[in-house]
């Protein structure tokens, strides 16, 4: 039986009313009575806990939004008076990736020459072949004017940072995909991707004058690299800090979430109090461009499986998620290292929110009927029809973003 990421263990059980029977004894014949019944809530009561389910499966989404509104409506608070040049672009940024580095596992990365393969291709398709297409589209797009340049350069970025962890993690487990290549792909991406992401931002778009190329590499280094190295060697030697973290582990994913909402408010905070040449008809242009290029580039990536990898049918649901998806928990630091003084940073960031929550819905449908199709062709090549731990994975969709300690701390 299989589960959808945001499923739940009760879920579709009515909490309303319950109703216990006995079986009498005596006689030979049992009778079915009522012992016990529960009065249902009230109407308020159950519209709040809909509302707190709403709330737990979409936080991350309705905190966005909800940062965004805040922004606009006084600018001036997170882009000038909460000091964003201490408070986000360090001491948050610097908190997310000492997190990053305590999740990451790269004892993972050993396994690479077991499938050199497969993983190479799903990192190429990943960073080379969605990056080079989006530049085009965008570039065409921009040079006709049906699209704003910094909405334009904000595609591209958002094409060039590396995959998601959880999210790659949870939906491949829930298709019934290979998640040791999940694992490992996902892990490799995020290192990789903080060198090269910034080399693929700065090849396509160029060095402007509100970028000094060396200055960007050395705050790479301090806000992103640095970082990492201290989590993963707390991660390795520390189990006093590993353990301190897995107990707290919620607390942790909390605090990596809303330093992550707080960043995204202050970088549209400077994009509202700057204005910009973006009208609303170009967004809403990009929303569908986005959508059209996932959709584009997740045919694309399961046709080639298929052709690559046609009798793997766990590799092909991995390298689905793995060759589309892009992360927002280290893509929007990374902007925001970057582009930290250009007024257009928040139309930078724009097309990485957008493009977010288009692939977790997208997945989250395909995830049931790859999971079924994953157990037929198992079935169908002599496996035995039962993919490992399929569907159940029951994160919601704000653990799969943000949550990127958790269960890849390192265990006792």
């Amino acid at each position: 039986m299989s589960a959808t990421p945001n499923s739940n263990d009760d879920e579709g059980i009515d909490h309303d009313r319950n109703v216990e029977t006995d079986v009498g004894e005596g006689g030979g014949k049992g009778e079915n009575a009522i012992s016990a019944t529960k009065v249902g809530d009230s109407w308020p009561t159950r519209i709040w806990k809909k509302c707190k389910k709403f709330y737990a499966a979409n936080s991350f989404l309705i905190l966005v939004m909800c940062a965004i509104l805040l922004a606009l409506a006084y600018p001036p608070l997170g882009a000038k008076y909460l000091a964003p040049q201490i408070t986000a672009t360090w001491i948050a940024v610097v908190f997310i990736f000492v997190l990053a580095g305590l999740g990451l596992k790269t004892e993972e990365l050993g396994k690479a020459f077991s499938n050199v393969r497969f993983n190479a291709v799903v990192q190429v398709f990943n960073f080379g072949v969605v990056s080079s297409i989006v530049f085009g589209a965008s570039r065409f797009l921009v040079s006709v004017g049906a699209l704003a340049k910094a909405l334009g350069d904000g595609m591209v970025i958002c094409s060039s940072v590396p995959m998601t962890i959880n999210m790659v993690l949870v939906l491949t487990k829930s298709s019934g995909g290979d998640e040791a290549s999940a694992v490992f792909n996902a892990a490799f991406g995020n290192l990789v991707g903080v060198f090269l992401t910034p080399l693929l931002i700065l090849g396509y778009l160029g060095v402007s004058g509100e970028v000094a190329l060396g200055n960007v590499f050395y705050k790479l280094g301090l806000r992103v690299v640095l970082p990492i190295a201290v989590g993963q060697i707390l991660q390795k030697f520390s189990m006093t800090v590993v353990n301190f973290v897995k107990k707290y582990k919620p607390y942790f994913k909390s605090g990596q979430q809303y330093s992550l909402i707080f960043i995204i408010y202050t970088v549209f905070c400077r994009t509202f109090q700057n204005g910009s040449e973006a009208k609303a008809g170009d967004i809403f242009l990009m929303i569908a461009l986005q959508f059209a290029l996932l959709c584009l580039f997740m045919v694309t990536a399961w046709y080639l499986m298929k052709l690559l990898f046609r009798d793997q049918p766990k590799m092909r649901v991995m390298g689905l998620y793995g060759c589309t998806h892009k992360t927002v928990a280290m893509g929007v630091p990374l902007i925001n290292a970057i582009y930290e003084k250009d007024p257009n940073i928040g139309l930078y960031t724009l097309p990485l929110l957008i493009w977010h929550p288009m692939q977790l819905v997208i997945g989250s449908a395909l995830a049931p009927r790859l999971n079924a199709w994953t157990i037929r062709e198992v079935e169908r090549l002599g496996g035995n029809g039962k993919p490992d731990d399929a569907g159940l994975d029951s994160s919601t969709p704000s653990e799969m973003e943000s949550g990127s300690i958790g269960d890849r701390t390192r265990s006792d």
